[in-house]
């Protein structure tokens, strides 16, 4: 009687272990996307500070685009934070490509503006930022990847599921504006 008591304390005590290595490994995955997500919005809020900084500069050109270009953004802008989805990244970004669309339009009718120093450096640093943008989606996809992969195999899957672990969407890059060095 007390070799089986003894026996099934055991294996109670490995399945419990079991769960709760199982639950750290869970909450770390879910945390490294969590902290992805948080590096996009540094990288999506330095887009925007750049993205301020070159409509100051088209202002001297467009006076009422630019103001009106800011009031937009000013309002459609939001703060990305480790609880944000990937539409809601997706949504800043589709701000940022527009607005780099009419600055876009701005510059084309001013040559002197395109020729301008402090606006190829500016512009310069928009795509600086792009490209760190892409490297941080990449960071972000390849951390939802461990943990869908770890929440589908079983018996984690049980775990996942009573501890509500969910799987998270990935952040599918969207035609960037990475595509305007035409504007340089």
């Amino acid at each position: 009687m007390l070799p089986t008591f003894i026996t099934m304390i055991v294996i109670v005590a490995v399945i419990v272990l079991w769960i709760i290595t199982t639950q750290r490994k869970l909450v770390v995955l879910d945390e490294n996307i969590s902290n992805a997500m948080s590096q996009i919005g540094v990288q999506l809020s330095s887009r925007f500070d750049a993205l301020t900084a070159l409509l100051d500069l088209t202002k001297g050109y467009a006076r009422h685009e630019s103001e009106a270009l800011k009031e937009a953004i000013k309002s459609r802008r939001s703060v990305i934070t480790a609880k944000s989805t990937p539409d809601d990244v997706l949504r800043q970004e589709e701000i940022i490509s527009e607005a780099l669309s009419r600055i876009a339009m701005v510059t084309e009718q001013y040559p002197e503006l395109k020729a301008n120093q402090t606006y190829i450096k500016t512009m310069g640093a928009v795509q600086a930022f792009e490209n760190m943008m892409r490297t941080s989606r990449l960071i972000y996809n390849n951390s939802v990847i461990k943990l869908r992969r770890e929440i589908r195999m079983f018996p984690v899957s049980m775990v996942a599921a009573m501890l509500g672990f969910r799987h998270r969407e990935y952040l599918v890059e969207q035609t960037s504006m990475a595509n305007m060095t035409g504007m340089m």
